[in-house]
């Protein structure tokens, strides 16, 4: 197609292949948009598109992932509000016209859903679509705040994405939480370093941490927007976990305005993107590099200056980060 079509607070631009969602810059635009700048979305990863009226005066345009197939919305596991799902787009009701034509020229670029007539967004003429937040089967659709706690794009007749379609966010690699820093080196570790301020007991007697991507599943994001907000990493070994996130030292801690969604949502969808990579060459003993090292002795140093490590604990964990040189 290679048209443009401005809405508020975003631009689409419909490629050969490829539908280009670019966020606008500005104090009004919503601050996840900001930290996304652009995204680029194959047809094949698109689900549906509908087009339901807005709020005051507006239309929307909404172009529905495949369950699968975006690592920020499995990530999100439908807890983005309206405003901040970047899928939707918010038009001026006097373009009403030309939203549906590009509703109806989006459908047709869609991949059918084998075996499911209408699927894939096909089909329909009507202005409005029935509800924008009904599934291709006309089930409620996940994430669409009509059915309850089930994950984003779960359920309906939408076959998912084999693997992720969508590349992740390019940042924020790192992020303040509640009781400690997470920093992702964007492809092999996470590390959690405590915070002496909020931390709990759990935590520090576990002591900061590094984990190996290889040795994670997946993540489990709960948006600081609720209760109990956190980022949990979520083991391959199967061992049981605390759980309270608080006491876990696999996880983070939102609130007071730390974890905000467009700080701490990328960032999980970053390492979730990186656990389903698929194969990943075996990391060689002494890989740590020794900027990674020298920071964490810095912070042990820190640590055992406040009087929260013991000069034999310092040194024995000195001795064992050196080695990992």
């Amino acid at each position: 197609m290679g048209d443009v079509l401005a809405g508020i607070h975003a631009v689409w631009e419909f490629e050969s292949d490829a539908l280009v969602i670019r966020f606008e810059r500005g104090n009004r635009t919503p601050k996840l948009f900001q930290v996304l700048r652009e995204r680029r979305v194959p047809y094949e990863a698109l689900a549906s598109v509908t087009l339901t009226p807005g709020k005051r005066g507006t239309v929307v345009l909404h172009a529905v992932p495949r369950p699968g197939a975006d690592p920020l919305m499995e990530a999100a596991a439908g807890q983005l509000k309206e405003s901040s799902d970047p899928y939707r787009l918010v038009l001026p009701a006097d373009r009403e016209t030309l939203a549906e034509y590009y509703r109806d020229e989006l459908r047709a670029l869609l991949p059918p859903e084998p075996g499911a007539a209408g699927a894939a967004g096909h089909g329909g003429s009507a202005p409005y679509d029935v509800l924008d937040g009904l599934s291709p089967g006309g089930e409620p659709a996940p994430g669409s705040g009509l059915d309850g706690p089930e994950p984003y794009g779960t359920g309906g007749a939408v076959t998912p994405a084999e693997r992720f379609l969508v590349a992740p966010p390019p940042g924020p690699l790192s992020f303040k939480a509640y009781d400690g820093k997470a920093s992702f080196d964007g492809s092999a570790e996470v590390a959690f370093r405590w915070s002496w301020t909020g931390a709990s007991s759990e935590k520090w007697k576990a002591g900061d941490r590094t984990f190996s991507v290889r040795d994670l599943c997946g993540v489990e994001w709960r948006s600081p927007d609720v209760f109990d907000g956190h980022l949990r990493l979520l083991l391959r070994d199967g061992e049981p976990r605390p759980t309270q996130p608080d006491h876990d030292p696999a996880s983070v801690v939102f609130g007071l305005g730390y974890g905000l969604v467009h700080e701490s949502l990328p960032f999980a969808a970053a390492v979730l993107a990186a656990i389903r990579t698929g194969d990943r060459a075996p990391v060689p003993v002494g890989s740590r590099t020794p900027g990674v090292v020298a920071e964490r002795i810095r912070h042990l140093g820190e640590l055992h200056r406040a009087g929260l490590v013991t000069d034999e604990e310092f040194s024995a964990k000195k001795a064992e980060l050196l080695a990992e040189l």
